[in-house]
């Protein structure tokens, strides 16, 4: 290309080139004049293209494509280009997405850019890509690329106008650096599948909206570090099952909604911490089955009315709570019976050494646990409750073993039973003997040498049989103590 053939704008662009000089057009500078249509002046993609691939060097000097405020007509094609040249072309508008499918670029920043859309997938680039306050009309294609520094959407505008295609594709995307998505906007789904990011991502303050489906999908989504996204708003399904994040996930004051479906999806992820707490509750289902966190920063007023835990392990849960704000967590589950649930609340409230707070929730795992038996072992279970409270109310033995004593103790107290042998019975003691016919073990002597009539006959009965009730209940209640120690 002759730099003859070229506009005004263009040459200024051409001459800068070689030494990496800066030509913005908002200043109103020579060289930009009302030649140019519209109030932004155009540059061919063609004459960048050109530039970039074969453009004028100078010794000793690092030619670099720097504009700022220039429309660029056409379409920046530089498909499976390699380019050594720094790219930065801020406050522009262009008319076609640029295409860079499969380019290995050294630094591109498209900054406070407007875009119909931009296909850079499995391109490389060797710096970061700055996309920062970038207003984006069509998808964001960056699915396969690798990126050695940052990547920055930061405070972006990215909308999908088909539906059917993501705004935002950056599955199998490699980062060795951060993802700041901080205040970035994005209308359609983004897909974050199989990616990988050496730091941090940043999604504070972010708002996501796909309310027709999937607004976040992530599986198999590596991060060296850490995930935050707080205050972030969301509609629409958030999916990061098989994630591995082994610093935090940051959920404070976010706003998740998908109702009638799954709001979040975390489940078989490997977490550091996560954070569920203030905010609004969320509105959707939330899913952590089989999840492993080391520590759980869970409020009880963050829970939607269904929540799935099936095999979900944590070392820590905070903040610390009276086990009758966590028990409603584990009724919320819609699925069978999970015992485990139980016992990794219990699990954390001896860490915090509450152990009333453990036994509560054991008690709790067995009133459960008695929904799904048959009716006679929910019948038993109703008589272990009631007498010991599965053995974790221990005192309540005393107080019925008392209180049953204190009955056959006055009854018999009134009307002594006949001897069965006369002249050989020892004395009678009402106490004694209404504890002969309580405890089924230990013998004082009465209950074998007297035989009530009538009604204190069947008092007896009663005695005897409730002894065995209780002993059994006890018996249980210990070694389910025993066993679990």
């Amino acid at each position: 290309m002759e730099i003859d053939d070229l506009t005004p704008a263009e040459r200024r662009v051409w001459r800068a080139f070689p030494t990496g000089a800066t030509v913005d057009f908002r200043e109103g500078a020579e060289g930009a004049p009302g030649a140019d249509r519209g109030p932004e002046p155009s540059v061919r993609a063609a004459v960048l293209r050109a530039l970039l691939l074969n453009g004028p060097r100078e010794p000793s000097e690092v030619a670099a494509l720097k504009v700022v405020g220039a429309r660029i007509t056409g379409q920046l094609d530089l498909r499976h280009a390699s380019v050594d040249s720094v790219v930065r072309l801020q406050h522009c508008r262009f008319d076609a997405a640029p295409r860079l499918a499969g380019a290995h670029l050294n630094y591109l920043n498209l900054s406070d850019c407007v875009l119909p859309g931009l296909a850079a997938a499995r391109s490389r680039i060797d710096g970061s890509l700055r996309l920062s306050r970038c207003r984006i009309d069509g998808p964001l294609q960056l699915g396969g690329a690798q990126i050695s520094g940052a990547l920055f959407v930061d405070r972006a505008e990215i909308t999908a106008e088909d539906p059917a295609q993501p705004a935002l594709a950056l599955h199998q995307l490699s980062v060795d650096d951060d993802l700041c998505a901080r205040g970035l906007r994005a209308r359609g789904l983004i897909r974050l599948d199989g990616a990988t990011v050496a730091g941090s991502i940043d999604m504070e303050d972010a708002e996501l909206s796909n309310p027709v489906g999937c607004v976040l999908a992530a599986e198999a989504l590596t991060v060296g570090a850490n995930l935050l996204a707080r205050r972030m708003r969301a509609e629409g399904r958030i999916d990061l099952r098989g994630s591995r994040v082994p610093g935090r996930v940051d959920l404070l004051h976010s706003s998740l909604s998908n109702p009638g479906g799954t709001a979040l999806r975390m489940s078989s992820c490997v977490i550091g911490e996560l954070w569920l707490r203030e905010g609004p509750p969320i509105a959707g289902r939330l899913n952590l089955r089989r999840a492993e966190v080391g520590q759980l920063h869970l409020a009880p007023e963050k829970l939607p009315e269904q929540v799935r835990l099936l095999d979900l392990t944590y070392t820590f849960l905070t903040p610390h709570e009276p086990a009758q704000r966590r028990l409603p967590m584990l009724e919320r589950d819609d699925g069978a019976f999970d015992p485990h649930a139980y016992e990794q609340l219990t699990a954390a409230y001896r860490t915090t050494g509450d152990d009333r707070a453990a036994r509560l929730v054991q008690l709790a795992k067995q009133r459960r646990h008695r929904r799904t038996l048959p009716w006679y072992g929910r019948m038993w279970g109703h008589l272990q409750d009631a007498a010991v409270g599965y053995g974790f109310r221990p005192l309540r033995a005393a107080g019925w073993l008392l209180s049953l004593l204190a009955v056959g103790s006055i009854a018999y107290a009134g009307h002594h039973p006949p001897p069965l042998k006369a002249g050989e019975s020892p004395h009678f003691s009402p106490v004694f003997y209404t504890l002969d016919l309580l405890l089924p073990v230990i013998s004082f002597g009465q209950e074998d040498a007297f035989a009530p009539t009538g009604w204190f006959q069947t008092l007896s009965y009663v005695l005897i049989l409730t002894g065995w009730i209780l002993a059994s209940t006890v018996v249980a209640g210990v070694t389910r103590t025993v066993s679990r120690q």
